[in-house]
């Protein structure tokens, strides 16, 4: 898949701005998916903080940065078969009023459909919009059904010692529930390196 290899290009192509605003309480914010997407990415639980990765979390996003650091350029990632989201009104940053931002997904259709969870292939790479209008590599985002994971699984996935949030449905997008975990493995979080907002990440 083509595209330009200067990320200030692809973020000049996006809409931006999503404020999660009409959430019911308690409701995980959801993502839209595009028409080729099979189920949306997106969304993640309004948590405070999450304790700090331990050793063994550490050396596993060590394995995740190493494994996908040729994601850090879009159009490697668009050739990879991964493509922008965008919302029903063609917005595609997410950020939240109080909490912080997560930015701009990139999503594979072919893993969210699967069941499965691999550490080292997430379903989206999550890009922070920097002030200069170009996108920076900031984290990724797990994704999976959940009525196919619960078809075979006790109990929610985990990665890096981590349960999954999990976002319900009937949603405001009409999608089924989903598992999901941010992960801000090349940009430092304060609320936490598996907190699904960043104080520090802002939608322009």
């Amino acid at each position: 898949m083509g595209g330009s290899t200067d990320p200030g290009r692809r973020a000049a192509a996006v809409g931006f701005r999503e404020s999660e605003t009409e959430m019911k309480e308690g409701e995980m914010p959801l993502y839209p998916t595009m028409k080729i997407v099979l189920a949306c990415l997106a969304g993640a639980a309004l948590l405070t903080g999450t304790a700090p990765a331990g050793a063994s979390a550490q050396s596993d996003l060590n394995k995740l940065r190493a494994r996908n650091h040729a994601f850090h350029n879009i159009a490697d990632a668009e050739q990879a078969g991964f493509s922008v989201l965008a919302d029903k009104k063609g917005l595609t940053c997410i950020d939240m009023p109080g909490m912080g931002g997560m930015g701009v997904h990139w999503v594979k259709s072919k893993r969210v459909g699967d069941p499965t969870e691999q550490l080292t292939k997430p379903e989206a790479f999550v890009y922070e919009p920097l002030a200069d209008g170009t996108l920076k590599l900031a984290a990724v985002e797990y994704v999976v059904l959940k009525a196919d994971w619960d078809a075979t699984h006790s109990a929610p996935p985990k990665l890096f010692g981590h349960t999954f949030n999990k976002n319900k449905a009937p949603n405001r997008f009409g999608l089924p529930a989903f598992y999901s975990l941010h992960v801000w493995a090349w940009k430092h979080n304060p609320a936490g390196t598996f907190a699904p907002w960043n104080p520090d990440v802002h939608c322009p």
